[in-house]
């Protein structure tokens, strides 16, 4: 597997995230669609970026009961989408579940991944929120053992922790890593980070970028700089 950079199109209408994907001229690159844009355009725009010839991963992290989850990781999967994701902590049963509902009629199915902990999560939210008392790193990895089980492609993590998933579950289980900012960068409201070098010396997969290229003078520019750091 290869590794990719994907643009997280954090945008709240169509016109915003076409008037984006028009500044790439040279290359049509993976980008992920998450909630605020599907919500406010709904199914429509995914099909019209697929139309374009861009790989999408589509953020939704569903969370429900399994057979909630199976049926619209079912209507999910006619999108022709790249990669799905869900909630690891929606147990092993949805995640089961949402897998039999991905996969089409001829075998055929998108990635799907697992979301362990959100990278603006750390020790103290997850103990004082969410009475998580375990260290957060043995948490990840036992969220991550539950979607190996289960017969997902991989998770979401942190780039911190990608290493030890792919020692735990294995070179082929994909880390999925958002939470990457350029060394010269903000870090917002992320708290658990790394460079695109970093992220690729640890070995993620894949990387999630958005506001270091979304809010970029150049986000063409920013993008090919991850692609150098990350994929080159």
């Amino acid at each position: 597997m290869g590794k990719d950079v994907i643009i997280a199109c954090d945008f709240a209408s169509v016109q915003q995230t076409f008037d984006f994907l028009d500044l790439f001229t040279e290359e049509k690159p993976f980008v992920k669609i998450g909630m605020e844009l599907f919500y406010a355009e709904g199914p429509a725009i995914v099909r019209e970026i697929k139309r374009r010839g861009h790989k999408i991963f589509l953020d939704l992290k569903l969370h429900d009961i399994p057979n909630t989850v199976k049926k619209s990781m079912a209507v999910l999967s006619n999108l022709d989408v790249d990669i799905c994701n869900l909630h690891a902590a929606g147990t092993v049963p949805m995640m089961e579940a949402a897998l039999e509902g991905l996969t089409r009629q001829d075998g055929t199915r998108p990635l799907l991944i697992a979301v362990t902990q959100l990278t603006s999560t750390d020790q103290q939210h997850m103990e004082d929120d969410l009475w998580i008392h375990a260290p957060i790193a043995d948490v990840v990895m036992h969220y991550a053992e539950n979607a190996k089980k289960a017969g997902l492609d991989g998770v979401v993590c942190s780039p911190l922790e990608a290493l030890k998933v792919h020692e735990r579950c294995g070179s082929d289980f994909l880390t999925v890593t958002p939470g990457v900012r350029f060394a010269d960068g903000e870090l917002g409201d992320q708290k658990r980070v790394m460079t695109p070098a970093q992220a690729k010396e640890i070995g993620s997969d894949y990387i999630v970028v958005g506001r270091p290229i979304t809010a970029a003078e150049d986000p063409a520019a920013a993008f090919r700089r991850c692609v150098r750091e990350f994929v080159d």
